[in-house]
């Protein structure tokens, strides 16, 4: 098996299969392929889910529901998955001891062997408090995965005992030993006024963590202003147009 990131701002990657490997990832990230690629989707059986229950759980997490596993059968075969963002593709492997926590629609695809559950936190609270930020991907089992981390990638080493405050939007991706928990933002003017939410994530190490400069929710945020308003004078002529011309009709 080998790949290639193609790109930069959206980058694909390209995984390229010999006869009989395989790739498994969410259903729906399917780019292109070649003819000799065969599909397989199914809820259960992909992705680690032992059954309906743990394709719920990885569902929660931010997965999808089916996993598609695709195989070169008979010949080599290239399959493609492209970002749904401006971002990174970013390799990683997975092993005993080396396992991680994606942001919740960070993970991309992976060999058979990756296993992909919600990343249960270490505090109950991050949970209930920290919004959809706080739900992360749990990635482990053995082999290869493909993370997609939003806009840019700013990676940290932190030692035993050090903590970075983040906001949940820019948690991309850290070391499952890492401690995660919530820190309160302190006053009431800066929850209030400060308009960077109530709670951040506190990460501690001994660790690796990554963080994402683009967050989904601030690029959004960032695009309302600019879209187009409804025009509720105008819906309502329509409205009142139609009424008239169904009734004289």
């Amino acid at each position: 098996m080998d790949h290639q990131v193609i790109g930069t701002v959206l980058p694909v990657l390209e995984m390229k299969l010999d006869p009989g490997e395989s790739v498994v990832a969410e259903s729906g990230e399917l780019s292109w392929m070649t003819a000799s690629i065969q599909l397989d989707t199914a809820a259960s059986g992909k992705g680690g889910a032992k059954g309906v229950f743990g394709a719920v759980k990885r569902s929660i997490g931010g997965s999808s529901f089916f996993m598609t596993e695709y195989t070169a059968q008979g010949a080599p075969g290239m399959v493609a998955f492209a970002t749904h963002m401006p971002g990174q593709i970013m390799p990683i492997e997975v092993g005993p001891g080396s396992e991680y926590m994606v942001h919740r629609s960070g993970y991309l695809c992976g060999v058979p062997s990756v296993e992909i559950s919600i990343g249960f936190q270490q505090k109950l609270g991050a949970g209930l408090f920290g919004g959809t930020g706080f739900i992360l991907q749990k990635v482990a089992g053995t082999g290869s995965a493909w993370i997609e981390l939003d806009g840019e990638i700013v990676d940290y080493q932190l030692a035993a005992g050090e903590s970075m405050r983040v906001h949940p939007g820019h948690v991309g991706m850290f070391e499952a030993g890492v401690s995660f928990e919530l820190d309160r933002i302190k006053g009431i003017k800066n929850m209030a006024f400060g308009s960077d939410g109530i709670f951040l994530a506190r990460l501690t190490g001994p660790g690796h963590i990554w963080l994402q400069t683009l967050p989904l929710s601030k690029l959004a945020a960032s695009i309302i202003p600019y879209l187009p308003q409804p025009d509720n004078e105008n819906k309502g002529r329509n409205l009142l147009g139609s009424l008239i011309d169904t009734a004289t009709s």
